[in-house]
């Protein structure tokens, strides 16, 4: 059952090795890499618990020796006082250039541990064993490392590739549903994105990934990453075609920030409603179907994930702090958002072009049916 997919990076090409049991046999994939036989990981408190011993087994079996730092869970872990925690404990390990960080966790410990391995002696090798679905259809794959700033999320970072991603499905068993959803949210952008068939592979298939399906979550994950490894292959620093990855993270970044970034709002739950929005201000524009707002929200319901700004509890700023917002987003250029939109399911493009007074108009009317 378990799936290869290859990024071609030139010299820093790396395999991406989906379907169970990986971290168990995480010693024989990561032997081959080591100088001597030591790595050091990080992970948090949550992850720990539940895979690092079985990760240490599995390490021991090549005779591999770890030491492991876990940090404390949630997204508050990736900024300047945790991330500086993980450098100096590095540095205490007394890692060397040629040896492996190890990123054990979701997105927010593989962003971390990711930008800690790119500054550290101004660039370490860095293994990521993704533990959330949404960290190994996103963010474990393409080098995209950081931790978030005051003004907004990802804003201090680094592009390190990492040298090989050990996607355990098996892992996925021991998230909450509500993770699991989350993370779906990513697997759906990627069909709306640039691949219509896959979309119509998950509105037959999604429900049963979603109650354990290991086969289906196997598929799942490797058409998502198969999809972000060629576009990485062909625009690695996002110049051009890899902007498309952000479908609906405009309109999510904006929300995150809007919930300071906590348990109100997961960063898979804010870009399944961002993709809704996306569509229905495409379908505004006249630039995608009627229909296809309506069909994306359908599936993301039949999944009973958020769709709507109405599922967001507690207060919302209005469609102007919206905005504002949204003026803080990294992928902001000469002062103008950019949004990914769509001319229809799988087939979505990069515009500046977008009138703010449509995009005010849709965030007044979403936060008027709350």
């Amino acid at each position: 059952m378990r799936q290869t997919v290859h990024v071609p990076l030139g010299a820093r090409a790396y395999d991406v090795e989906i379907g169970p049991g990986l971290i168990e046999d995480a010693g024989a994939f990561i032997a081959p890499l080591l100088t001597r036989p030591r790595v050091t990981v990080l992970t948090d408190e949550t992850v720990a618990s539940l895979h690092l011993e079985r990760l240490r087994a599995g390490l021991a079996q090549q005779g591999i020796a770890m030491q492991a730092l876990a940090l404390p869970p949630g997204e508050g872990t990736k900024g300047w006082p945790q991330f500086t925690r993980a450098v100096e404990w590095l540095l205490d390990q007394r890692v060397e250039r040629r040896d492996i960080v190890i990123a054990l966790g979701g997105g927010v410990i593989g962003d971390l541990a990711g930008f800690a391995a790119a500054v550290l002696r101004r660039g370490v090798r860095f293994v990521q064993i993704p533990t959330s679905l949404l960290a190994q259809v996103d963010s474990s794959v393409g080098g995209k490392t950081g931790i978030n700033a005051t003004h907004g999320k990802n804003l201090i970072g680094a592009f390190h590739q990492p040298s090989l991603v050990l996607a355990d499905t098996d892992v996925l068993d021991t998230l909450p549903p509500r993770d699991l959803l989350a993370g779906y949210g990513e697997v759906v952008k990627y069909g709306l994105l640039g691949d219509a068939e896959f979309f119509d592979w998950l509105e037959g298939n999604g429900p049963a990934l979603a109650v354990g399906d290991a086969a289906a979550r196997v598929e799942a994950v490797t058409r998502s990453v198969q999809m972000k490894a060629d576009i990485v292959a062909r625009d690695e620093t996002e110049q051009g075609e890899r902007a498309l990855l952000n479908l609906g993270h405009t309109f999510c970044h904006a929300l995150e920030a809007a919930t300071g970034y906590s348990g109100r709002l997961l960063h898979g739950e804010g870009v399944a409603i961002g993709c809704a929005l996306a569509f229905d201000l495409s379908a505004r524009l006249g630039l995608c179907p009627q229909e296809d707002p309506s069909r994306v929200r359908a599936h993301l319901r039949e999944m009973d994930m958020k769709t709507d700004l109405a599922d967001i509890a507690g207060d919302l700023p209005d469609a102007d702090g919206l905005l504002a917002l949204m003026a803080q987003d990294k992928k902001v250029m000469d002062g103008q958002v950019r949004f990914v939109l769509a001319r229809g399911i799988g087939s979505a493009f990069v515009t500046s072009d977008v009138p703010p007074d449509a995009v005010r108009d849709l965030l007044a009317e979403a936060l008027a049916a709350r």
